[in-house]
């Protein structure tokens, strides 16, 4: 019998990772928008102002090319008035508005993952989505009234959001045969990349061509489609899609424990989860990992545009090279790490701690480089370009272990992890912003970028150390038969303990 034209896995796999890339995308815009919804020549004449005021001379912050490299179309190191917009935000409210995001996002991860494992994960994904559509095409209508309007729409954008890799991780464990797990879980998450790599220009070419009110207005109805195609091509499990095709059905009956049906709700081992160093070192890691990745994310627009000095439509087109390096290498790396576990040349743990080696050291090694870089601009988005690339080895590392580690319980470990790997999120533009307020230069960026190569360094030691691609005996804890809750230990689990999980 012959095989699926279009396997139902892969079009899982197609509308999951567009999904996590509409949420990236309408989670980035606001980093291109706000480039342009500030006014900067207000804010620095507020700033001479005070200055006047308090008898004080910061003159050097705005002629002195030591605080910001010329620009590259004006010779100057002014900002262009015609990048100005109507808000005049100074950087700490700037920062704020950035991290509102992931004080929502920080707080859905734990309910999310026991929302997708207990009840349905499909339409946990299509509710985070969906919530980020809405709130979306509000925010031009916050933005008039206030930025504590956009606070709050931006955190209930988190909220949402937060919800959505959880409930992904679950999916995850149903419709990826183990020989495919990496390349699934790859091009799945690095839908995080393709949104980014789509929404910087295009948030760039709305806000320069139709106002930066486009930038939500087009996005937001655009991402509205696939609310309608998810809910039509995407089930829960293999068993429950009913039109999967024998050949496909046979597959997952063969390699994936009760052909990748979704199990009775088990309760959560709490105790052995809080005391596996595994899972405390893929915790650390993974926060480690999120406080590099949201500089580039969140941070990136705003140095191309105060040090690198791009306009508007350069920075979102340059600001997305760097995610599209990512999104081709975490398709190679994906299919590599695959092929070389297939053939037993190395074993699950050594592919986890290989990817964390290639995310966290040499994106470490790029941002020490681009902190000597100054204005040297070739050289800086060479540099920032790989570093970002070699992140998407994260996909085969961290964000894959949570299914290793226990696979009947990988949306509530990665709703724990990813809990923590949010903080970095509303730290870093808090961070970046109370640095540089008043002050855009080098050699505070040089600071900036190495504080981030230290951070991930600490990510290399730890997971290196003390991190496992194995089963922990805690996921058999309360799996002694069909619907069996509660009694750890019987024969049955510990034979099933030696079969292939997801």
């Amino acid at each position: 019998m012959g095989g699926p034209c279009l396997p139902a896995r892969y079009i899982f796999t197609f509308l999951a990772s567009a999904g996590l890339a509409i949420i990236y995308g309408l989670k980035v815009n606001l980093s291109v928008a706000i480039v342009v919804m500030v006014n900067s020549t207000a804010l620095s004449e507020m700033a001479l102002m005070h200055d006047s005021h308090s008898g004080e001379s910061h003159s050097n912050e705005t002629i002195n090319p030591e605080f910001a490299c010329t620009s590259p179309d004006t010779g100057t190191n002014q900002t262009a008035p015609s990048q100005d917009g109507p808000f005049p935000w100074p950087e700490p409210i700037q920062g704020l508005v950035l991290g509102a995001y992931f004080w929502g996002y920080i707080v859905t991860q734990i309910p999310g993952g026991r929302m997708a494992e207990l009840f349905s994960a499909k339409w946990v994904v299509w509710a985070s989505v969906f919530v980020n559509v809405v709130f979306t095409l509000l925010t031009p209508v916050a933005a008039q009234i206030s930025y504590i309007a956009v606070l709050v729409v931006r955190f209930i954008e988190g909220l949402g959001a937060g919800v959505s890799m959880p409930a992904l991780q679950v999916l995850l464990s149903k419709w990826a045969p183990p020989s495919e797990r990496n390349k699934l879980s790859s091009l799945v998450y690095a839908g995080m990349s393709l949104g980014t790599v789509i929404a910087l220009p295009f948030s760039g070419i709305l806000a320069e061509k139709m106002g930066w009110e486009a930038v939500f207005y087009v996005q937001g109805g655009l991402a509205s489609i696939w609310c309608v195609l998810w809910l039509f091509f995407v089930y829960d499990s293999p068993k429950d899609h009913p039109r999967l095709h024998p050949a496909e059905r046979s597959l997952f009956e063969k390699c994936m424990e009760n052909g990748g049906a979704k199990r009775p709700s088990l309760p959560v081992p709490w105790k052995s989860i809080a005391t596996s160093v595994p899972f405390w070192a893929l915790l650390i890691a993974h926060m480690c990992n999120n406080f590099g990745w949201y500089m580039l994310l969140v941070e990136l627009p705003t140095y191309m545009k105060h040090i690198l000095r791009f306009n508007i439509g350069k920075n979102s087109l340059l600001s997305a090279v760097p995610y599209l390096c990512l999104w081709v290498f975490s398709i190679i790396w994906s299919n590599l790490m695959d092929f070389v576990q297939n053939k037993k040349w190395i074993s699950t743990t050594a592919v986890r701690k290989l990817s964390t080696a290639v995310a966290s050291l040499l994106p470490a090694l790029c941002f020490i480089g681009v902190s000597f870089a100054g204005c040297d601009r070739t050289t800086a988005i060479i540099l920032m370009s790989l570093g970002t690339m070699f992140m998407a080895a994260m996909y085969c590392g961290i964000l894959a272990n949570p299914i290793d580690l226990a696979s009947n319980y990988s949306g509530t470990l990665l709703a724990l992890t990813n809990t923590a790997a949010t903080i970095p999120g509303f730290i870093v533009p808090v961070f970046v912003g109370a640095l540089t307020h008043g002050n855009q230069s080098v050699g505070q960026w040089q600071i900036v970028f190495f504080t981030t190569s230290g951070v991930l360094l600490a990510e290399l030691i730890v997971f290196t150390l003390f991190g496992s691609g194995e089963e922990q005996p805690w996921n058999q804890a309360y799996t002694s038969g069909a619907g069996a809750k509660g009694r750890p230990g019987s024969a049955e689990a510990k034979q099933l303990n030696k079969r292939t999980n997801v």
